[in-house]
């Protein structure tokens, strides 16, 4: 699971912002030119009340009708030409947000590919959904909008009350009394909002995720008549997002009232002041004019203070939550160095040499899940792994395409260290199909061809692969290989989902392949039919199958008993049998109580 971070320990909101700075920068040049046209725009409203002075105090005063109609028209120019310019905003703005914003959700994508499956052992996938969508989303509309108004409404502001001052300064104090309490009630929203705001996203991901293993898992939410029980938990949480939300709202509310009724006294105010100054003859009506209307024309500017500093502080949490994620260490990559040294060792074949393991996030006292494992697997050979339930077979097998990194020793393939070389190359040279198969949402042939590079693979690679799985079933299906099977591959039986994790195991013909245990979800004369047809394929590569069943044993050329965490003999089937009481019983099918769980304390639940 992620931690939430410490609040008190998060930076600034602007320092946090700036680590978009590498994905703004290739469009830097056209969002400030949108700024910069946002500014003109912007400013363009407070040259209207000067136009209204001159009007007031001139062909008003004096009658000019020419003069009025004249200054109408300027107005009206004004006017269009500011609409037109915050819609050319727009535009510039909308191609490389839109750009940032896939860039951003490519690289989350590409990073997740890389990191190491203990950390999506940790994250729940709707943390993980959530900020690649919400968040993202978050942070598009703080470059569409906030980013850029934030600066527009500053200068806007700081070029407003210059005008002020210019007008008349004894007015134009008065209204900058404001500033410093309006300073200090935006820090205190914004502190108190960051916090709410992180809350709510968190929260968000949660609920992602009980909606995904809801969607996921419902046909044991409806076999077991769970919908009420699970819907009550969706509320329970749904009503605890509601409630940080309503916190939201109830701030915002605060703020934008506060921020909306100081400068509005300070306005009224400024009004009788200079109400009193025309009546004694010491200002201009027109000036008294100009001077309202640039106020009323900074009531926007500073209104909407308190929802872009609420937008910003979203697209901070947005970004700690995205770079959260981007900061967790990839997969390690080979030392050149070692690579090299590691192509001049002897040895073919798969071999273990002294390989330790311990989950990352176990105690570094814990008693490692496996321990000093010794094994070679001949080249050309098959390995039968045996063992009782929680000895760590899975994990073994886990090892060889480096899903997990091993804590001590090392694993070899024709005598090259697996840590020196690039996973790419390693995950191309091992073929895997795991216990629990796992199909995308896509064609048949699709799936199958995951194993191995389409683009180069033969026109008859599916059906060969097929073909050895014994995976007949899909020329009854509507489409034959070109059958979506959609997600999870949950239209398909379980066998036949097994049965297609195995041709994808096997159609890029690999040089090794490691099984676990595939095919547990076989009736005995599919069974005994793809154990015919794979067999021809184990004889032309090295290979380590997890077997719990003695059908699936006869398979292997050897087999390794796995036991607390060592390998505690090897030999052939009937050795073991003869020699080994442990591997009797387990060929037997007693409980025998032989399966330690090393990687967690005993009489822990699992």
């Amino acid at each position: 699971m992620p931690t939430h971070p410490d609040p008190a320990a998060q930076g600034s909101v602007v320092r946090t912002l700036l680590r978009l700075w590498p994905y703004v920068r290739p469009v830097r040049a056209r969002l400030l030119t949108a700024a910069g046209v946002a500014i003109v725009a912007s400013c363009l409203s407070l040259v209207i009340p000067l136009v209204l002075k001159w009007m007031v105090d001139g062909p008003v005063a004096d009658g000019d009708q020419g003069g009025v109609w004249l200054g109408a028209f300027a107005l009206l120019a004004l006017g269009v030409t500011e609409a037109v310019l915050f819609g050319f905003r727009r535009w510039l703005v909308a191609r490389p947000v839109a750009s940032v914003e896939a860039a951003m959700r490519a690289d989350l994508y590409g990073h997740l590919q890389r990191l190491p499956v203990s950390f999506h052992d940790r994250w729940p996938s709707g943390q993980l959904l959530s900020r690649g969508t919400t968040d993202l989303s978050l942070l598009r509309m703080f470059l569409t909008f906030p980013m850029t108004f934030l600066l527009v409404n500053g200068v806007t502001i700081v070029v407003g009350l210059a005008i002020l001052m210019v007008q008349e300064w004894t007015l134009g104090l008065m209204m900058l009394i404001p500033v410093i309490p309006l300073i200090v009630l935006c820090g205190y929203f914004e502190a108190r909002y960051g916090l709410a705001s992180r809350r709510a996203q968190d929260q968000v991901g949660d609920l992602t995720t009980v909606v995904e293993e809801s969607v996921l898992g419902i046909r044991i939410v409806k076999g077991f008549g769970r919908n009420r029980s699970q819907a009550r938990a969706f509320r329970k949480m749904a009503e605890e997002l509601r409630g940080t939300e309503l916190v939201k709202a109830r701030l915002l509310a605060g703020i934008w009232a506060v921020i909306t009724a100081i400068p509005e006294i300070t306005i009224g105010a400024t009004l009788v002041l200079g109400t009193v100054q025309v009546a004694d003859g010491d200002l201009s009506a027109g000036t008294l004019v100009a001077f309202l209307s640039t106020a009323l024309a900074l009531r926007w500017p500073v209104e909407s203070i308190g929802f872009l500093l609420a937008m910003c502080q979203e697209a901070a949490t947005a970004t700690e939550r995205y770079f959260e994620v981007m900061d967790e260490p990839q997969e390690s990559t080979p030392d050149p160095a070692g690579e090299k040294a590691a192509e001049a060792d002897a040895g073919g074949g798969l071999r273990f040499e002294g390989v330790r393991f311990r989950f990352p996030d176990a105690p570094a006292d814990s008693v490692p899940v496996l321990d000093r494992i010794d094994l070679d697997v001949r080249p050309g050979e098959t390995m039968a792994l045996v063992g009782g339930t929680g000895c760590g077979k899975t994990t073994l097998t886990a090892l060889v395409p480096r899903l997990h990194e091993v804590t001590g020793g090392r694993i070899t393939l024709d005598g090259e260290d697996i840590a020196t070389m690039p996973r790419e190359r390693l995950r191309g040279l091992v073929a895997v199909a795991f216990e629990e198969p796992t199909l995308f949402s896509t064609t048949v042939a699709q799936n199958v061809l995951m194993g191995t590079d389409a683009e180069s693979a033969s026109p008859d690679a599916v059906e060969r692969a097929l073909e050895v799985a014994q995976a007949g079933f899909v020329t009854s299906l509507p489409d034959g290989v070109h059958t979506e099977v959609g997600e999870q591959g949950l239209s398909l039986s379980g066998g036949q989902r097994q049965r297609l994790a195995l041709a994808r195991a096997v159609v890029g013909r690999p040089r090794f392949l490691v099984l676990d245990d595939p095919l547990s979800a076989l009736d005995v004369h599919t069974e005994a039919l793809v154990e015919a047809a794979l067999r021809r394929v184990l004889a032309d590569t090295t290979a380590l199958v997890v077997a719990h069943r003695p059908s699936t044993v006869l398979l292997a050329d050897r087999v390794a008993l796995l036991s607390g965490g060592r390998i505690a003999a090897v030999g052939t089937h009937q050795e073991l049998l003869r020699t080994n009481a442990e591997y009797a019983w387990l060929m037997s099918g007693a409980d025998h109580g032989t399966g330690v769980d090393r990687g967690r304390p005993e009489g822990s639940p699992r």
